[in-house]
């Protein structure tokens, strides 16, 4: 029974076609029985909650990715409270693209990690080649009870500062690229109680679908691959992960 900790439902693409119930009923035919779906602009955000709401088993995020930090957050205060958003987020520091002004993302970054210690959520993190801001941006404003980095491309030195830190490492389909050693390296050295599984789909299919659109039903697959790659079953790490998981997000009593 697995756990996709990440996945957009609503970038999913498809005229005429529900393809949000259709993803989900993929997963629930691999066994992955529950969804995190993740808002990256206010209004996306609104989506995400309602998209969520039609399901069971599926629970949603608010949040400002930092791409689209330029526009602002006005607006996402007030969906934090909906029954079923469990985590601010996703947010953080893109270098890579920089789509936004590196200042508004951290500006925006910070906002929304004080607005998860003023509620008591989880925090959903991006973070692409800015891994010093990122950690300092958290350790001056404070970092939430329940932090994880999503989609970890980092290596294990920074899977070490995220562990000293108290966070979770969420890993994607980018472990399964040949080019991902590095990331196998800070899956492997990470700590069970610490590692989450997700699609972060569309995007980032795992081998052997790389290049394709990803769906939620595909993290039975990126379960299996950091299974096998720390020496457990898929049976066993997917108890471990889901277990992980609804700490996380505090969903616990389910």
């Amino acid at each position: 029974m697995w756990f996709d900790s990440h996945c957009h439902l609503t970038s999913l693409k498809g005229e005429g076609v529900d393809k949000a119930a259709e993803a989900v009923a993929a997963a629930l035919a691999s066994g992955v029985t529950r969804m995190i779906t993740v808002g990256c602009t206010v209004e996306d955000s609104r989506q995400v909650i309602l998209t969520a709401a039609r399901f069971d088993n599926v629970w949603a995020t608010a949040g400002v990715h930092p791409h689209d930090a330029k526009d602002g957050i006005d607006g996402l205060a007030g969906l934090l409270g909906r029954p079923n958003v469990v985590a601010v987020g996703e947010c953080g520091l893109d270098y890579h693209y920089d789509h936004s002004p590196r200042e508004v993302q951290a500006e925006v970054f910070e906002r929304q990690i004080e607005m998860a210690l003023e509620a008591g959520m989880t925090l959903v993190i991006h973070s692409r080649n800015a891994w010093d801001d990122t950690f300092a941006v958290l350790d001056r404003v404070g970092i939430p009870e329940r932090t994880i980095f999503h989609c970890f491309t980092g290596g294990p030195d920074e899977a070490a500062a995220v562990i000293e830190r108290g966070a979770y490492l969420s890993f994607s389909g980018i472990v399964t690229f040949d080019s991902a050693e590095e990331i196998r390296k800070a899956a492997l050295s990470a700590p069970a109680d610490r590692i989450l599984i997700e699609t972060d789909s569309p995007y980032l299919a795992p081998a052997p679908h790389r290049g394709k659109p990803n769906q939620p039903a595909n993290v039975a697959l990126v379960g299996a691959f950091v299974a096998e790659l720390r020496g457990t079953s898929a049976e066993s790490f997917a108890a471990q992960s889901t277990a992980n998981t609804l700490r996380a997000f505090a969903l616990d009593d389910l």
